[in-house]
């Protein structure tokens, strides 16, 4: 059932002490939030995630708690569309690509979508045996496609998944939310998850901080861990109204 909530949210993001360029972009609407990753190493990551930011941004509305799930579904389906037509362009811009996670409510009702290794986490505040801070995306790597990974010898660890303009395995997973007053989602790329340990991460989101000081806290603590690649982040409070 749709719960009266009102959601807060900051967003911030920086190159890192490392990267020559900031190849993340970011968008913190309304209904929408969205955190994409260029993929470095590639050509143009920073083309390919500002033109799927871009391209979803149309899909910042409110919309009926049912149709969550299909909006946002239609609207990674138009940026990968958008993705493919800049190449059809610009053949050089072959081989971009970017990751993608993000959050449409409709009140306490959300979907929260992801593909790649940006991630989307949850904590519930106001019920402290909840408080744990849990990972609600999976990373497209491919350490998490095969059985037994761990014992896989010279098993890649890049990305299985990802946007580009392709259809084939580039879905995206789709996840229903139901937000309560107090929680916090975080929305981010790796250059946070992949440097900053568990624990600062859960004590800042679980901190009496608002969500502009947590989100500048979160990137200090990735710049303090050495800056070693993009960092953004987008820290969502539900508040009852």
């Amino acid at each position: 059932m749709t719960v009266a909530l009102t959601l807060a949210a900051a967003s911030r993001t920086h190159q890192g002490l490392v990267r020559r360029r900031n190849e993340d972009s970011h968008s913190q609407g309304q209904w929408l939030y969205v955190v994409a990753d260029g993929l470095g190493g590639h050509v143009a990551g920073d083309i390919a995630s500002s033109t799927v930011v871009a391209a979803v941004k149309a899909y910042d509305r409110l919309v009926d708690p049912e149709d969550l799930a299909h909006s946002l579904g239609r609207a990674i389906n138009d940026a990968s569309d958008e993705l493919r037509r800049k190449v059809r362009e610009n053949p050089n811009l072959a081989g971009m690509g970017t990751t993608f996670v993000a959050l449409l409510h409709a009140g306490s009702d959300a979907v929260v979508a992801n593909v790649g290794d940006s991630r989307a986490y949850l904590i519930r505040r106001k019920r402290p045996r909840d408080n744990a801070l849990v990972q609600i995306s999976e990373d497209h790597t491919y350490e998490h496609l095969v059985a037994d990974a761990e014992e896989v010898p010279n098993l890649p660890g890049r990305l299985a998944r990802f946007l580009d303009g392709r259809a084939d395995g580039r879905s995206a997973d789709l996840r229903p939310l139901q937000l309560q007053p107090g929680d916090r989602v975080l929305l981010c790329s790796d250059g946070l998850s992949s440097y900053v340990p568990y624990e600062r991460i859960r004590a800042a989101l679980d901190s009496d901080a608002d969500p502009g000081d947590i989100a500048e806290q979160l990137v200090a603590l990735a710049i303090d861990e050495g800056g070693h690649d993009n960092i953004t982040v987008i820290v969502i409070e539900a508040i009852r109204p």
